[in-house]
C-alpha cells in the first residue's frame, strides 16, 4: 500500500499535466481524433503498443504481468460536449462551444495514471491489464462502448471483468460510491413531430396550429410518470428540445421535439415507446394534425455485478478508510454505456467524489454545466481505487 501511494505521487504531476492538455483541447463524440491520438503516445512513451482506431477513435493497450492469468478491463471515456466553458480556469476550453464539461478529461488522464503504476508494477502481479480509452460516450444513439465491443475490446485476450468510474460532485474529495446493482439507469431517445397547417396569425380557426397541440402533447407526457409507472420505479421523459414555427403572425404548421426516457426496471421500459407514441397520436389527431414518431433503444441500465461490488467496497476502504465508503440509497438516472460492459462480463462502476468540502450541497455546479470544474485533488483518489480494484481482481 506505502509503494503505491509513493509511485502516485511519483506520476501525480504527469497525471495533471495530461488532465489540463486533455481540458483544454475537447473534442466532440466522434471526433477525438487528436485526443486518441496524444493517448496513444502516452503509452508509447511509457514503453506500451497501443491499438488505435477501435470502434472509433478508442485506444487499447496492454500491461502483461509477470505470468499469465486473469485479464482485467480499465476504461475511461474521453469525448467532450457541446458546451461553452465558463470556469474561468487557467487550462480552459481552447475550443470555441467544446467542453469537458462531464469530466472526461478527468477519467482518462487517471487511467494513464493508473497505467504509469501497473506498468512499473507489472513483475509484481500477474495476468493482464487491458487499457481502454472510449469514444462517443456522450451519444446513446453511436454508443462508443457498443462499437468497441463489436469490433472486439474484451477479446484477444478474452476480458474477464472492467471496472470503470466517474467524477460525482454530489459527494466531495474523499468519498468514493458505489452500489451493488443498478447504478445508473437506461438512456433512451425519442423524436416527435407535429404537423399541423399554416394560416394567418389573426385567423387561427383557418389553421391546425402545431404549436398548440405540442404544448398539450409535452403536459400529457407527463401523465405517463405519474399515472402509468409505479411509485415503486423510477421513470423520467423528458422533453429537451423543441423547434416550430417560422414567422411571429403566422400559425406554425410543423413542430419537432426530441427527448429522453429513463428508467431502472427493464419491464417499464419495455412500455415507454407505445405509451408515449398513444399520447402523441391521441392529443395530435384529436386535435386535427398529424404526427410522426421514432424512439430509439440506447444504454442499457449500468447495473454492478455483487462480486465486483464487494471487491470495490474493500478497495476503497483499505486505501481511503472505512468513512470513504458511501453505498447510496438510490440509482441514479443518468445514462451511462458503461452499461454495455455490464452485459458482457462481471463489472463495476463508482462515483469518485469531486466536490470542494466547503461548497454546500446547494451550491454545487453539476456535471454537464459549462461551470463544472471538478477538484484535482479527486484524481490521485479515482487512481488508487482503480488499481487496487484491478490487483485485487487479478490475484482472485
Amino acid at each position: 500500500m506505502a509503494e503505491l501511494k509513493e509511485l502516485i505521487q511519483k506520476y501525480l504531476p504527469q497525471v495533471l499535466e495530461h488532465r489540463r492538455h486533455i481540458h483544454a483541447h475537447p473534442e466532440l463524440t466522434g471526433q477525438e481524433k487528436e485526443t486518441a491520438a496524444y493517448i496513444a503516445q502516452v503509452l508509447r512513451d511509457m514503453g506500451l503498443k497501443p491499438v488505435e482506431n477501435v470502434g472509433g477513435y478508442g485506444v487499447v493497450a496492454l500491461i502483461e504481468g509477470k505470468n499469465p492469468g486473469k485479464v482485467v478491463g480499465l476504461r475511461a471515456d474521453i469525448d467532450a460536449l457541446p458546451l461553452t466553458e465558463c470556469t474561468g480556469l487557467p487550462y480552459a476550453s481552447q475550443n470555441p462551444g467544446v467542453a469537458h464539461s462531464c469530466g472526461h478529461d478527468t477519467h482518462a488522464a487517471m487511467l494513464l495514471g493508473a497505467a504509469y503504476v501497473l506498468n512499473e508494477l507489472r513483475d509484481q502481479f500477474d495476468g493482464t491489464v487491458k487499457l481502454i480509452f472510449q469514444p462517443a460516450e456522450e451519444d446513446p444513439m453511436a454508443s462508443g462502448a457498443k462499437k468497441m465491443i463489436e469490433a472486439g475490446v474484451l477479446e484477444n485476450p478474452h476480458v474477464d471483468g472492467v471496472f470503470g468510474q466517474h467524477v460525482w460532485p454530489q459527494y466531495e474529495v474523499g468519498k468514493v460510491a458505489v452500489r451493488n446493482g443498478a447504478m445508473m439507469a437506461s438512456s433512451d431517445r425519442f423524436f416527435i413531430t407535429v404537423k399541423g397547417k399554416s394560416s394567418h396569425g389573426s385567423a387561427p380557426e383557418n389553421g391546425i396550429d402545431a404549436i398548440a397541440i405540442s404544448a398539450q402533447v409535452i403536459s400529457a407526457l407527463q401523465n405517463i410518470v405519474s399515472r402509468n409507472v409505479s411509485p415503486l420505479d423510477s421513470a423520467v421523459v423528458t422533453i429537451g428540445k423543441i423547434t416550430g414555427g417560422n414567422r411571429y403572425n403566422v400559425i406554425a404548421d410543423t413542430v419537432k421535439m426530441e427527448g429522453t426516457c429513463r428508467n431502472l426496471n427493464p419491464a417499464v421500459r419495455k412500455q415507454m415507446p407505445a405509451r408515449i407514441e398513444n399520447i402523441v397520436k391521441g392529443v395530435s389527431e384529436g386535435m386535427g394534425g398529424s404526427y410522426e414518431f421514432q424512439y430509439f433503444m440506447g444504454y442499457s441500465p449500468t447495473v454492478n455485478d455483487p462480486k465486483q461490488f464487494e471487491l470495490v467496497c474493500e478497495a476503497i476502504k483499505e486505501t481511503q478508510g472505512e468513512d470513504a465508503l458511501v453505498i447510496p440509497a438510490s440509482s441514479a438516472l443518468g445514462g451511462e454505456d458503461f452499461s454495455f460492459y455490464c452485459e458482457k462480463v462481471p463489472s463495476a462502476f463508482i462515483w469518485l467524489g469531486c466536490r470542494d468540502p466547503k461548497m454546500p450541497l446547494d451550491k454545487l455546479v453539476p456535471i454537464h454545466n459549462g461551470g463544472f470544474a471538478p477538484m484535482e485533488e479527486a484524481l490521485p483518489i479515482g487512481m488508487e481505487v482503480m488499481v487496487t480494484s484491478a490487483l485485487k481482481f487479478l490475484a482472485q
